[in-house]
């Protein structure tokens, strides 16, 4: 859970007490003052903070003077207020704070842990932003950037595509329509080529007063549209909704694709992610085995064999990262690696597993754990159920031939 830390100034103990409850419920680490004294007192010696949450009237600053000094500091805020008055948002918004909520409902008030929860998760996402427009790209950019979204931003359709290639991170876009040289239109169709929608999210912005360019926007594969000009609230509404929609996607996506205890790829991963006709010509594959796993557990319990399982899938996940290899838990104490690497390289950095695995010491209540693997390897162009196969027979050999060893597949 998260520990990030949550300035509070808020006046009502009733009220702080509930804020309490809610953010740590959350996993948040609240700091609490009720006063504009007292929140200075605080920022002289922390800084810190995920955001501030502010009451916009104190005992001692009745116009909402604590949000400038806590923007002075570089923190982001979010106003709470009791009353809704449309001067007081107009002012409190133009102040460049992330958003205000008032205090007439626990509903009301139930938004800001979604929302501070939103805020922490945004570190993990990159949004580039499509503008032909300077001074509309800038404001786009730094909306996005008080959000936590690390952004950058290409001026046009086709400078977009080249920006996507080497940026194969970005998971949202913003994008206008009419732009030189390719629209957002064409842009966003040429992306749903290669991603879809719950790869990349996107946003189609547009002025046009016609009717029918909503719909445009989404058949040709946007996430969402928003009229342009619209103001900060819904853009952001329109963000935070694709963006929880997407983490949802990925969360269900990993739970259904990767094995609960390593965190590994399991089967139906492994048997249904494709590999490229070029790769498949020099394809390898290897089954590894925890050596005498079964002693481990009737020896230490079965609380121990996961502690092992751990340590041993942190190793493959070393030697093997995601971009040189598919590496699944096929179950129990088997694991499988499929890598498009040279068959020497992959050799050669089985061997450097299996002996990084041979001098690991894995503690568990302070009894040192020691094992073994044995591998066994397939290369070449045949399909993959007879290189599974292969290896599997492989493996079998290095068994019956001492364990802790490396076999070949007989060509």
């Amino acid at each position: 859970m998260s520990r990030y830390k949550i300035l509070v100034v808020e006046d009502s103990r009733a009220f702080r007490n509930y804020l309490c409850f809610q953010l740590n419920q959350a996993g948040f680490q609240p700091v609490f003052a009720d006063s504009i004294k007292q929140a200075k007192a605080i920022l002289s010696n922390e800084q810190d903070f995920l955001c501030a949450v502010l009451d916009y009237c104190l005992p001692d600053g009745q116009d909402g003077e604590i949000i400038d000094l806590i923007l002075s500091q570089n923190i982001k805020v979010i106003v709470l207020t009791a009353q809704f008055s449309r001067k007081i948002r107009d002012t409190v918004l133009s102040k460049g704070v992330i958003d205000y909520l008032l205090k007439d409902s626990p509903a009301s008030v139930a938004y800001l842990t979604p929302l501070l929860q939103r805020l922490e998760a945004n570190f993990r996402h990159k949004a580039m932003v499509v503008e032909d427009s300077a001074t509309v790209r800038r404001y786009l950019v730094n909306l996005l950037q008080k959000q936590n979204l690390e952004t950058i931003s290409a001026h046009n359709g086709k400078d977009a595509l080249k920006l996507l290639a080497q940026h194969p991170d970005i998971t949202l876009i913003i994008t206008d329509n009419d732009m030189p040289e390719k629209d957002g239109l064409t842009l966003i169709r040429e992306i749903r080529q290669q991603y879809n929608r719950n790869q990349i999210a996107i946003l189609g912005l547009s002025g046009s007063n016609y009717s029918t360019v909503t719909p445009l926007f989404l058949k040709a594969g946007a996430n969402d549209f928003l009229k342009k000009p619209f103001n900060q609230e819904e853009f952001y509404c329109r963000i935070h909704h694709m963006l929880n929609m997407k983490d949802t996607s990925d969360k269900l996506y990993r739970m259904a694709n990767q094995d609960a205890l390593t965190g590994l790829w399991n089967r139906r991963y492994f048997f249904d992610q494709g590999c490229a006709d070029s790769c498949c010509k020099s394809r390898n594959i290897a089954m590894l085995d925890i050596d005498f796993f079964k002693k481990v557990n009737d020896t230490y319990g079965h609380d121990a064999g996961d502690v092992v399982l751990v340590h041993v899938s942190q190793q493959l996940q070393h030697h093997f990262p995601d971009t040189d290899a598919t590496v699944a838990r096929f179950g129990g104490e088997e694991f499988c690696i499929q890598s498009c690497l040279g068959k020497e390289l992959f050799i050669n950095q089985l061997e450097k597993l299996r002996v990084c695995i041979e001098e690991l010491v894995i503690e568990y209540q302070n009894a040192p754990i020691k094992v073994t693997i044995s591998i066994g390897v397939a290369s070449g162009a045949k399909p993959l159920g007879e290189l599974l196969k292969a290896a599997d027979d492989a493996l079998y050999d290095a068994k019956q031939n001492g364990r802790n060893q490396l076999k070949l597949a007989a060509a």
